[in-house]
């Protein structure tokens, strides 16, 4: 298949970039390549995608209708990851995270209408839920308290992929990411914001007093999801990706103090808004549609981690 990627650049896009190439599949790239953090990251990603066969990289903006229809022009799917992700962000950003995650999204989808691309699949996020509370969470699980910006952009994309599937029939995948970590991980991430403070001797900054409880979710494990997703191709539904185990916050600190082979100091800070105590998914569905079966543990994972960082920052 031809597959167009947005965010092919950034954290899951590389991942997923690299599996669909992996699988012989053709993948066209689409990222601006913009300052929400390191762009040199993102073009140290793009630097290990641009010699594979069959891909090619377009630096360019979802928000660029013009950029979108030329780059999907002849694909067979669109994975759209592209998106100003986390929740903190937002608060002094508020106007680029709705011109990215909404207009961006509506550029997407009015040009796989116009296109009659035969799939979409979309990036959501475990936000959703916001303050629902009950775990684990369900995809049939109300969705309508949100707690952060990000968390109301990504049900808007998912309001809005119901309705372009309604009026016009497009096959359309959401899958709500929960947790996600992995080597090339974002820096404004727990695990690489604990990796780089331990490693240069400063204190990590543990919110929630470290009773926070995540579903911690390895990088690999998404983006069999992913690829699964576009491969089924559903008509119209929503998945959770996770890992489907709710772990500690401290025994994840352990987990990278383990790897990094030092005690980190730690700083114990109160919760941040928009932020929850505890996620977890219920994979039930997706292990059922998809034949997803996340593998990897926070045991597994975190080390992985490490060994990239220390390498990539030659640490």
């Amino acid at each position: 298949m031809k597959i167009l990627l947005t965010g092919a650049a950034g954290f899951i896009g590389y991942h997923t970039a690299k599996t669909l190439l992996d699988h012989g599949d053709e993948v066209v790239g689409l990222d601006n390549f913009n300052t929400y953090y390191d762009p040199k990251l993102k073009e140290a990603r793009a630097a290990q995608l641009a010699n594979r066969k069959g891909f090619t990289m377009v630096r360019g903006d979802i928000l660029d209708r013009a950029t979108v229809k030329k780059t999907m022009k002849g694909v067979d799917r669109v994975c759209h990851l592209a998106a100003l992700a986390g929740v903190r962000y937002a608060f002094d950003h508020p106007d680029e995270y709705v011109d990215t995650n909404i207009r961006g999204f509506f550029n997407v989808l009015e040009e796989v209408r116009q296109q009659e691309i035969p799939g979409l699949i979309y990036a959501s996020s475990s936000s959703v839920y916001g303050g629902n509370g009950k775990l684990p969470a369900e995809e049939t699980d109300r969705t309508d308290n949100q707690l952060s910006l990000y968390g109301q952009n990504k049900k808007d994309n998912e309001l809005m992929a119901h309705t372009y599937h309604s009026l016009y029939g497009i096959p359309v995948t959401g899958l709500r990411f929960f947790t996600v970590y992995g080597p090339w991980g974002r820096p404004d991430m727990a695990l690489f914001l604990f990796t780089d403070a331990l490693l240069h001797d400063r204190p990590l900054n543990i919110f929630g007093e470290g009773k926070m409880q995540r579903d911690f979710t390895y990088v690999d494990d998404i983006v069999s999801g992913l690829v699964a997703s576009i491969d089924k191709n559903h008509d119209e539904e929503v998945f959770n990706l996770g890992c489907g185990r709710k772990e500690e916050l401290m025994d994840y600190v352990k987990m990278v103090e383990k790897s990094c082979g030092k005690e980190a100091k730690k700083e114990y800070l109160p919760m941040q808004a928009g932020d929850v105590r505890a996620s977890l998914a219920d994979i039930a569905k997706a292990k059922k549609m998809l034949g997803y079966e996340p593998k990897t543990t926070i045991r597994e994972g975190v080390p992985k981690f490490v060994e990239w960082y220390r390498e990539y920052y030659n640490i």
